[in-house]
This record gives C-alpha cells, structure tokens and sequence, in this order.
C-alpha cells in the first residue's frame, strides 16, 4: 500500500509456479477473508500459474512436468535442472485513477 500513495489498488496480480502447490481458489478465498477488513476490500486477485519446466543435462530436452517430480520425460534421467515453477511473488498492482480537479 506503501507504493500507492494514497490511491485505491484495484487488482493485484501475482505469479505462482506449479511446484508450489497452491490451489488458486484456495487462495482467492483467503484473500479475500484478508483484505474484506482492509483498504484492499473489492480488490481484483489475479493468479498467473507457472508451469514447471527442466532442463535434461543427459540429453538437453526441455520437459514441463504434470507432477512434482523432477525427471526429464525424455531419457528418464533425473540429472536435471529446473527452469521454472517455484516461483511465488507480486508482479504488478493496478491502481485506480485519480480525478485531477480544475483550477477557477
């Protein structure tokens, strides 16, 4: 709220990868028991879901995973690297516009 500065936010948008588990309507219904007591009261959540991709360091495929397991869906091997899913932050806020008012 900090970054605000005063004006109502009206959509936050936050990016969680696969491997963190988190059930989005789960979420959007903590956040909005969270935020029903405060100035974030009527605010928008977006959940942008990250699927979770590795990198084979055997044979260089590239696999997004159904489960949390970390195996290439190539070769098999588990001597992999992961690319993307454990992600969990804010990526932006929407703020509601502020009416200028004309000088007389």
């Amino acid at each position: 709220m900090k970054h605000a500065e005063g004006r109502p936010v009206t959509q936050v948008t936050v990016r969680i990868g696969h491997l963190r588990q988190v059930v989005p309507d789960a979420l959007r219904f903590g956040w909005e028991l969270l935020t029903e007591p405060t100035e974030l009261k009527g605010c928008e959540l977006v959940i942008e879901q990250i699927p979770a991709t590795v990198e084979c360091r055997e044979c260089n495929a590239l696999t997004t995973l159904d489960m949390p397991i970390l195996t290439c869906g190539t070769c098999g091997s588990f001597e992999v690297t992961l690319l993307s899913g454990e992600e969990f932050l804010i990526v932006s806020m929407e703020l509601a516009e502020v009416e200028v008012e004309a000088e007389a």
